[in-house]
């Protein structure tokens, strides 16, 4: 059984999809768990009261990533850290997905990307680092990668790239900081339903068959399923797993080509 009794953890981008899912697991573990999100929505009030169901020392903070690093920390770090010294757990997983194709893509939407995917966990990994290293307290983050740094897809290459960087960051992060007891690893999702995704797989059945029959279990789950493993990651019984990306996508990220269905071939066969 998982375990997070006695731990406090940060969960960036937790008020919806994926970082809810993971807020969700932490707190069934006994965490108290510190959402983030952009602002105070629907979303955000849903996801607080469901974790305070679960843990009634759950809080929301919301604040802006995408500033200066420096803000960031002033604004940020150092105030939710004076109120919970004990936090020796971190969650990367805001990000944003704001691509344009390859040929049309500008420096903005680059930078931004990059901005808030790889730059900002990186330093508040680092700023997160400090705080434990400097109290001897053995600490653990978690990233929310996903099966985008592994596979490439041809609209997405912005976002693409900063995944991969994410898995690449996780490895160099481990290295620096095992020695510290502080143990980095990262969970990354295929394809599941959050309210981005269901707004294409809702209205198109099309679309969504064709993501089953690119995963070997033939499933396009909700983000629920990426909860325990982040719980796993962060609890003891992970104790020896540093600088890992895990992937929770059905099989997906294996398999090289799905054999095309005899429904399609026989479509291909046909003539006109």
């Amino acid at each position: 059984m998982i375990d997070l009794s006695g731990h406090t953890a940060l969960v960036t981008g937790s008020t919806q999809g994926v970082g809810a899912a993971i807020a969700l697991s932490l707190c069934r573990a006994g965490a108290t768990v510190v959402l983030h999100g952009l602002r105070e929505d629907a979303h955000a009030q849903s996801t607080l009261a469901q974790c305070r169901a679960l843990s009634d020392r759950s809080e929301l903070v919301c604040f802006d990533l995408n500033q200066e690093i420096s803000s960031l920390e002033r604004s940020f770090i150092e105030p939710l850290l004076a109120r919970h010294p004990g936090m020796d757990l971190l969650v990367n997983n805001a990000g944003i997905f704001v691509d344009q194709p390859f040929l049309e893509m500008n420096e903005s939407i680059f930078d931004r990307t990059f901005h808030v995917n790889v730059k900002v966990p990186y330093f508040l990994a680092q700023s997160f680092a400090r705080y434990w290293v400097g109290r001897s307290m053995k600490g653990r983050i978690v990233f929310t990668g996903s099966i985008n740094g592994l596979l490439a897809e041809p609209t997405h290459t912005a976002y693409d790239s900063s995944k991969a960087a994410v898995s690449g960051m996780v490895r160099s992060l481990c290295v620096a900081l095992a020695p510290h007891a502080i143990r980095v690893n990262a969970m990354g999702p295929g394809l599941v339903r959050t309210p981005l995704t269901d707004h294409v797989l809702a209205q198109d059945p099309a679309a969504l068959h064709w993501m089953q029959l690119h995963t070997p279990n033939r499933t396009v789950p909700s983000a629920d399923v990426c909860g325990p493993m982040v719980a796993f990651l962060l609890s003891d019984l992970a104790e020896h797993i540093h600088g890992q990306t895990i992937y929770v996508d059905g099989g997906m990220s294996v398999w090289q080509q799905p054999d095309l269905p005899d429904s399609l071939r026989q479509a291909v066969q046909e003539p006109a």
